[in-house]
């Protein structure tokens, strides 16, 4: 009996022992999405939430606001510019949003059904929504998006300093006659631009948008825009110029600007696409080449911006 009573109170401490070794590990989450509806102003708004894989033990994590065009949607966005790889290998947590009947109020006053809709005012609702939901860090939130959604980018970098680090604008400049003269963040704004020469809605040297009889409106050039943020952040005039490597043999070239001493380290960034159209580098071709230009293969804009966007925090 002594035996049996010693072996029993051996086993016990094996096994009490075994439960106290270090705590478990939780099993990483796959990705996942999902669409949230939130009420602004008296009207429901809607956007996609991507959450990377193993976002549940990942901490605070960076937030990108991908913004779609004029007459767009989120998912027409995430197939244009799809950030979800990069997303998954860095743990980021996107956010896809839809502006009223397809359209952001982006400060063109041509902007069809945009007339008193406060889109400054639904992003920073949908700031706080993300801090408050989920493991997002308020100082690593971006925003970026194409032609309507860019010109909204600007727009929220202008107006929502507070919130937005740093911002990536495709296909779009600068509203030039009420944006442009109040815009005037409470601190620096990291800026880069990306911007095809032949782009036939939103011409690459500004003026009045006339193009498809779409939105239109008097918007800044790409490089007075790029002059703008400049002088708003305090960088040196003189850029480094380099001409990203033409691998793809498409009939465009990209030259890129970076101009750098910044207030707090602030850039901005230009890339000229040669030959380039109203597109994404390396995304989706939404509609034929004739409609809306070339899409330049040269750099994978998202992965350029996500760069981009990594090195500054509010």
């Amino acid at each position: 009996m002594k035996l049996v009573f010693n072996l029993l109170t051996i086993s016990i401490f094996l096994f009490s022992c075994k439960k106290e070794e270090g705590p478990t590990l939780s099993v990483d989450k796959p990705s996942e999405q999902k669409t949230i509806s939130i009420t602004f102003g008296g009207v429901a708004r809607n956007f996609i939430v991507y959450l990377p894989s193993g976002y549940n033990n990942s901490g605070k994590m960076p937030l990108i606001f991908a913004i779609h065009g004029g007459s767009g949607t989120p998912e027409g966005m995430i197939n244009i510019a799809n950030f979800k790889p990069i997303a998954d290998r860095d743990k980021v947590v996107l956010v896809y949003p839809e502006g009223v009947q397809k359209n952001w109020n982006d400060g063109r006053p041509t902007v069809p059904n945009q007339l008193g809709i406060n889109d400054v005012g639904f992003f920073n609702q949908m700031c706080d929504y993300m801090i408050n939901n989920y493991s997002v860090d308020g100082k690593k939130i971006y925003a970026t998006g194409i032609s309507n959604g860019g010109f909204m980018s600007t727009r929220l970098g202008c107006e929502l300093s507070n919130r937005i680090a740093a911002i990536a604008v495709d296909a779009a400049t600068m509203e030039a006659k009420t944006i442009a003269p109040n815009c005037n963040p409470g601190r620096p704004v990291p800026a880069l631009y990306i911007h095809g020469t032949t782009d036939p809605l939103v011409p690459f040297l500004g003026g009045q948008m006339t193009a498809g009889g779409t939105a239109g409106g008097t918007i800044l050039s790409h490089f007075q825009v790029i002059e703008k943020w400049v002088a708003l952040n305090g960088c040196n005039t003189t850029p480094t110029i380099t001409d990203l490597p033409d691998i793809s043999n498409d009939g465009t070239t990209i030259k890129q600007r970076v101009y750098t001493g910044g207030t707090t380290g602030s850039e901005v960034v230009s890339y000229v696409i040669l030959n380039g159209g109203h597109t994404w580098p390396q995304g989706y071709q939404y509609l034929n080449e004739a409609i809306i230009g070339k899409t330049s293969q040269d750099m994978n804009a998202c992965e350029v911006i996500w760069t981009f966007f990594k090195r500054f925090s509010r």
